[in-house]
């Protein structure tokens, strides 16, 4: 597939100042059964933290809107200039379910499941990327900063610069990003790495995954690495391009998620759930996307576990599992919805009663006062990821708990857990050191509870979503200065 040109201009040419490039729109559109009645903002805390930006600094948006097959014009939505870009549906299987979600997210995420490489999938992102950089540069006024998002676009820094020297680029990697010993299986590691350092800042959620970049850096491209800083240079070794790679955890709306706490028909919403439970004594909680990462048959197998040990019994705790469905159309996927669901199957079969439910299996997507509704009436959350670049959800639950109860269980490999020391950390993997963690949450003290939410609580109230964007984009003003 041959790499498309350069498109036309986007939306008032040259009059953004500042540009948030990712794969979706932060619009959902709303539809009824005759027509589309127009848009929504998408739920989510990106959005939130960037909203205020755009409206302060002439600010536009640049994504997909969700649709194959379907060009639309830019529009304006709640102070916010959009630029759709179109995909067709080949380029959705190749660019996106292809090789951003079959090539780059299980290599991304340790290879729990083997990446697939096809040339054919790298041709559509490279032409993908493209496109997206024209958009962006075509709205952008001169020195603006454009804020490119996440692992779909990688290429699109390099793209950018070639197009408009004039801008300053930021990169946030919302995934982690792995070792190079992982990373040396993909086929165009060296583009991937060259694309990413004509930003001038990259940004990743751990120390970790900004350090492994750095290595690839330096393995795959020669690149100089001094510090956080690489050098790129030219044929005649000048110095030609600075980029810097650092961690910047990313967070929650955090006031959004104390507001849905303390509200009292969410509150109330909270008593219904474990009166339709039964009112057991625990409630433990699970959140994920169904996606391989996150752990959830792991999860499961402990929780079974325990309940044929006799540890817990289906009359004194119930385990609510909300899975929301994901790519669908991956077979992976597919077949992880299959595994999940054979076992809640064999486990409720064994340990139901008339009265009482072992795992109350969601395989939906809830509303955001949902969710509070199940953190407020939730005990204990599981948060058992074998790899997640952060894991928002842990720090949701511990937004919502203002009272300070509550045990959080977490996995040592999301980022969340460089933050959320005071979480009962776990690997996962070991299975009966995950079930030796339930059960301790189960019986946490009051006492140690409190402590220990408290501090977590601390961490989250001073880093919101706010905060993180605002740290960014200022050490970004910082990098892009003339050096």
């Amino acid at each position: 597939m041959p790499e498309e040109k350069i498109g036309k201009p986007a939306l008032h040419p040259g009059s953004s100042d500042f540009i948030v490039v990712s794969n979706r729109l932060p619009v959902d559109r709303i539809s009824t059964e005759d027509s589309d009645a127009g848009w929504r903002r998408s739920p989510g805390g990106l959005v939130t933290a960037l909203a205020p930006v755009m409206a302060t600094r002439d600010g536009a948006w640049v994504g997909w809107h969700g649709a194959a097959d379907e060009e639309l014009e830019p529009f304006h939505h709640e102070g916010m200039d959009l630029i759709p870009v179109p995909l067709s549906a080949d380029e959705v299987e190749l660019y996106y379910e292809g090789f951003s979600n079959a090539s780059l997210w299980p290599l991304y995420h340790d290879v729990i499941a083997p990446p697939e490489f096809h040339r054919t999938w790298w041709d559509a992102y490279r032409t993908v990327n493209r496109r997206f950089a024209a958009a962006a540069a075509g709205a952008a006024a001169p020195n603006a900063t454009v804020w490119v998002q996440d692992y779909q676009l990688q290429l699109v820094p390099r793209y950018l610069r070639q197009l408009r020297p004039d801008l300053r680029i930021g990169f946030f990697n919302h995934i982690p990003f792995p070792p190079p010993e992982i990373f040396a299986q993909l086929p165009w590691r060296r583009e991937i790495i060259s694309g990413l350092l004509e930003a001038d800042l990259i940004g990743f959620q751990r120390p970790s995954d900004s350090a492994n970049f750095l290595r690839s850096a330096r393995r795959f491209v020669g690149a100089g690495v001094k510090a956080a800083q690489v050098q790129i240079k030219d044929l005649d070794g000048k110095v030609v391009h600075i980029s810097r790679a650092a961690p910047f955890p990313i967070s929650i709306d955090v006031a959004k998620i104390q507001e849905l706490a303390v509200r009292p028909d969410v509150i109330a919403r909270s008593k219904q759930i474990r009166e339709d439970l039964g009112n057991p004594e625990t409630i433990l909680l699970g959140v994920d996307r169904l996606d391989y990462t996150k752990g959830i048959t792991h999860r499961l197998k402990a929780y079974g576990e325990l309940l044929t040990d006799g540890a817990i019994t289906v009359e004194d705790a119930a385990l609510i599992q909300v899975a929301s469905p994901s790519r669908e159309r991956v077979e992976s996927y597919r077949l992880l919805r299959d595994e999940v669901d054979g076992m809640v199957g064999r486990i409720n079969g064994q340990f139901d009663t008339t009265s009482n439910t072992a795992i109350r299996y969601l395989h939906h997507s809830y509303p955001v006062e949902e969710m509070v509704a199940l953190y407020l009436a939730s005990d204990v959350m599981l948060v058992t990821s074998l790899r997640d670049g952060m894991n928002l959800v842990a720090k949701e639950y511990v937004a919502a708990r203002g009272n300070n109860t509550g045990a959080l269980v977490l996995s040592e490999f999301t980022g969340a857990a460089d933050q959320l020391k005071s979480a009962l950390l776990v690997n996962p993997h070991d299975i009966d050191g995950l079930k030796t963690a339930i059960m301790r949450a189960v019986r946490l003290s009051p006492g140690e509870s409190s402590r220990r939410m408290r501090a977590m609580r601390r961490q989250v109230l001073a880093h919101d979503v706010q905060r993180w964007s605002e740290e960014f984009l200022s050490t970004l003003a910082m990098e892009a200065e003339p050096q």
